[in-house]
């Protein structure tokens, strides 16, 4: 009975990565590629214990409206998201991907207390804002270690492979918390605090499996600057697309307040989130074979596309199982996305900036977070929750019309 609990599948989890690592059988991947994506395992289900009851958290014990929510959101992954620029430049600059990493994910994990022990709504800013800190500082340098360990055949593969593990602890995290929740009587801080754990786990895993390649050491002339002048017209107009498209895309907080308010249960918005996580991670690997194989291009565009009718979706549903359903269907989305753009970036970024670049895209895609929740906390409050949905179809409709024209024009340069 106990291995078919949120705590038995992780430790089943555990002793299968265990087998894995002394048999040194890493799925086909590179060493760095399986940890990484190990890594990104705990750390998921260190932040998903959280972040689908932080909305609720702020809502129904604290008290706070949703332009505050946007507010918190939007702040938090806008001014954190600012770090992954400098932090991308920081780490070509030094030729060193594993010490940042553990020092952003060692800060993410103890942020938790600060939630945990909040009375107020600066308290969850401040432990969101300290979470996405170190976020800022972790994910360019990580992006880039998988880019330098993988083939470049293989690139959708290898960061799909990561985004399908990150996932995956994204689907155990609301499980845990599901089943902290019904032993506690909805007791938000007791998952808070558990939630320390599995990110302990996290950082020990860095420090201990992933290696580095010794590098020559560049001369003082030859160190990056940051500046965008490395990169060529390609790579910014691929990020202004993706940064338009971000300005639709505002927090998840709204897609779980949605739910809330349609009629989906306190207690099973864990789960609802779970399933969009579980079909999330399973999409995502062969989502990165279909792009290695027919096109990177093709699939973004097809994700794009699917998220304006997602979204036109949930400004019009009106019942619970068109929620679920369109949980499920964002969790494709996500599957065909976010590890493809960051495979497709990586082959038309020079060879030396590539933390740099990584860093540029996930500031640029963080820092639309703060006007894009901002006008969906407004949307919500002053005209309708359904406003909110509608904007972001409107963006990613417009998005998708930009990246036709942007493959049309790669293809013609090419000719």
């Amino acid at each position: 009975m106990l291995l078919n609990t949120p705590i038995g599948m992780l430790a089943q989890s555990l002793c299968r990565y265990y087998k894995m690592v002394r048999e040194k059988k890493y799925f086909g991947f590179g060493r760095n590629v399986f940890f990484a994506g190990v890594v990104s395992f705990f750390m998921d289900i260190s932040s998903e214990m959280i972040y689908p009851l932080v909305p609720l958290f702020l809502d129904n014990v604290i008290g706070v409206n949703k332009s505050v929510i946007g507010l918190i959101e939007g702040v938090a992954e806008a001014t954190a998201s600012l770090l992954k620029v400098f932090s991308g430049w920081l780490s070509d600059r030094l030729e060193n991907r594993k010490w940042l990493m553990v020092i952003g994910y060692e800060i993410s994990t103890l942020s938790r207390p600060v939630v945990a022990l909040a009375t107020g709504w600066p308290h969850v800013m401040g432990f969101r804002f300290i979470d996405r800190f170190g976020k800022g500082i972790r994910t360019a340098p990580r992006d880039a270690l998988i880019a330098e360990s993988s083939d470049s055949s293989k690139l959708g593969r290898a960061f799909s492979f990561h985004r399908s593990m990150d996932t995956m602890g994204a689907v155990i995290g609301p499980a845990i918390a599901f089943f902290i929740l019904a032993i506690f009587s909805n007791n938000y801080r007791n998952v808070f605090w558990l939630s320390m754990i599995p990110g302990a786990i996290a950082v020990i895993i860095i420090v201990v499996f992933i290696t580095e390649k010794k590098k020559v050491p560049l001369t003082r002339t030859q160190r990056p600057r940051l500046t965008l002048a490395h990169f060529d017209w390609r790579f910014k107009f691929f990020v202004a697309i993706t940064g338009l498209f971000s300005l639709g895309n505002s927090s998840d907080v709204f897609l779980i307040l949605r739910a809330q308010q349609i009629g989906i249960s306190t207690v099973m918005i864990p789960i609802v989130y779970l399933l969009f996580n579980l079909i999330y991670s399973l999409s995502a690997i062969p989502a990165g074979i279909m792009a290695d194989k027919f096109g990177r291009k093709r699939i973004i565009l097809i994700g794009f596309v699917l998220f304006a009718i997602l979204y036109y979706g949930f400004a019009i549903a009106e019942s619970t199982t068109a929620i679920w359903l369109l949980f499920g269907f964002y969790g494709i989305f996500k599957g065909l996305t976010e590890g493809v753009q960051k495979a497709f970036l990586a082959t038309i970024i020079p060879v030396d900036f590539k933390a740099t670049a990584f860093g540029v895209y996930n500031t640029v895609i963080g820092v639309t977070m703060l006007p894009a929740s901002l006008i969906g906390g407004w949307l919500w409050d002053k005209a309708s929750p359904s406003a909110t949905f509608y904007f972001g179809a409107a963006t990613a409709a417009t998005a998708s019309i930009l990246f036709i024209i942007f493959i049309v024009v790669v293809r013609s340069v090419k000719k």
